[in-house]
């Protein structure tokens, strides 16, 4: 039997930032350009404001800092909040294959403990890239059985994630690879993380991420603190791969672990919606700004999508701001009421400023989803297709179809671009001085000897 929780714990305990491609090196940067600026979206929103009360209840004070306060405290409340921040308004970085969101976890777990532990930007970066590539390949391995079991793999598989993320960082030498196993047996009874909010709304989906990074920190300081969990979690008969998919695949786990990074499939999201809709977003903007017609001219949106997204993400009648951010049909139509130029973001404001918009849900309800071979066939595990057809009142049709939305793998942002788009969020909050400072340390990350960002 392959031994397959001991293998990726050995990987986790070798592999360090700079081992990895330099074109690795430079996407990791740029994903935490992007985490800062959305979590600088995030510590605004209203669940922000509960999650500070909750931890004002429950946490204690500690060294891990608070992104954008001056609050420290201990390592897992911070790396709760900082997930809530960057984790939930659906604008964070992504992996379509995986179906999960690997920055807003890992990101937060490795500067918490980081900062606890008093580690350094490159050992920082080193726990960062393997919490990445751990947390996307165990995706990789159960999806879709998971997704189809109506689990949410952020929120599983980001309990892992957080938890090699942690295990890296406080734990050395030559017994390493067993405390990583040891953390994961722990963490894997903490996953959890249901689905059923794309069909009932609600704002739980808001908590799935933080509540998966604060979990996997806080399994690896049980192991600290004396605990053992399983160390053939994964592979083990009544063990996580059993347990929650029933469409193993352990080759995407193990195949090229250590020499190709599945991390390079990570997506940069242009708006704040489901990673699966982007490309019906940008054909609608795109259809929008290039002919001549205004919403009431419309009589029919034909939206071709894949199967992944028919059912769950299709509904032409959300209920809650969340629903409506995972609903193509409202994304479609919001686009096309908003007539945004396609380099501008849809963003939480949007949804929330348009939710019951009369024109806008009168829009999503002309649109009508439907299977769409190309659709199909163009749709990979780093991006998802779109074929947008819209017929005006006055009979003609005007159409576009997306390969892959902007930001994705193959349509990358340059870092000229997330440097722009940090430094305009940052700036409706702080100085130009000090958003600078805050962009030129991330710039530096791995020459940092302790680990101030903000």
């Amino acid at each position: 039997m392959i031994r397959t929780t001991l293998e990726l714990s050995q990987f986790v305990s070798k592999t360090t930032y700079l081992q990895a491609p330099q074109a690795i090196q430079d996407q990791l940067i740029a994903c935490l350009l992007d985490y800062f600026r959305v979590a600088s979206i995030g510590q605004r929103m209203p669940w922000s404001r509960w999650s500070e009360a909750f931890c004002a209840k429950t946490s204690h004070s500690g060294s891990s800092k608070v992104l954008f306060s001056e609050l420290s405290l201990d390592a897992i409340s911070s790396t709760f909040l900082n997930t809530i921040y960057s984790g939930s308004v659906d604008a964070d970085d992504v992996h379509v294959g995986a179906m999960l969101h690997p920055g807003c976890i890992v990101i937060s777990s490795a500067l918490a403990v980081a900062q606890d532990r008093g580690k350094t930007g490159l050992e920082t970066l080193d726990a960062i890239l393997v919490g990445y590539e751990s947390m996307i390949r165990l995706g990789l391995a159960i999806q879709p059985g998971h997704f189809n079991k109506g689990f949410q793999s952020t929120s599983t598989c980001g309990v892992l994630g957080a938890a090699v993320t942690a295990a890296k960082l406080m734990f050395e030498g030559p017994h390493c690879a067993e405390k990583v196993a040891q953390t994961l047996g722990i963490a894997a009874s903490f996953c959890g993380g249901l689905t059923q909010f794309f069909h009932s709304g609600s704002t739980v989906k808001r908590l799935h991420a933080a509540q998966a990074a604060s979990s996997g920190v806080k399994a690896a300081l049980l192991v600290d603190a004396g605990f053992m969990g399983p160390s053939d979690i994964l592979e083990g008969e009544d063990g996580f791969f059993r347990a929650y998919s029933d469409t193993l695949d352990t080759d995407k786990l193990l195949l090229g672990l250590g020499t190709h990074f599945e991390t390079s499939g990570v997506a940069i999201k242009p708006h704040a919606s489901s990673a699966r809709v982007l490309s019906a977003i940008e054909a609608a903007l795109s259809l929008v700004q290039n002919h001549a017609f205004n919403c009431q001219d419309i009589e029919r949106i034909d939206l071709g999508v894949p199967k992944v997204i028919f059912g769950r993400l299709t509904s032409t009648t959300p209920q809650d701001v969340q629903a409506a951010q995972m609903s193509a049909p409202f994304c479609v139509s919001l686009a096309l009421y908003l007539k945004k130029n396609t380099t501008q973001s849809i963003n939480m404001d949007d949804f929330e400023k348009h939710i019951e918009h009369a024109q806008v849900r009168a829009l999503c309800a002309k649109v009508h989803c439907h299977l769409d071979e190309e659709v199909e066939s163009t749709s990979t595990q780093e991006s998802v297709s779109a074929k947008l057809s819209i017929t005006l009142k006055n009979q003609t049709k005007v159409s576009q179809f997306i390969k892959a939305p902007k930001g994705s793998a193959s349509r990358p942002y340059e870092l000229s671009d997330h440097l722009i788009k940090l430094s305009q969020e940052l700036e409706t909050r702080l100085p130009k001085e000090q958003a600078q400072q805050i962009m030129d340390r991330v710039l530096n990350f791995k020459n940092l000897k302790t680990l101030t960002i903000d």
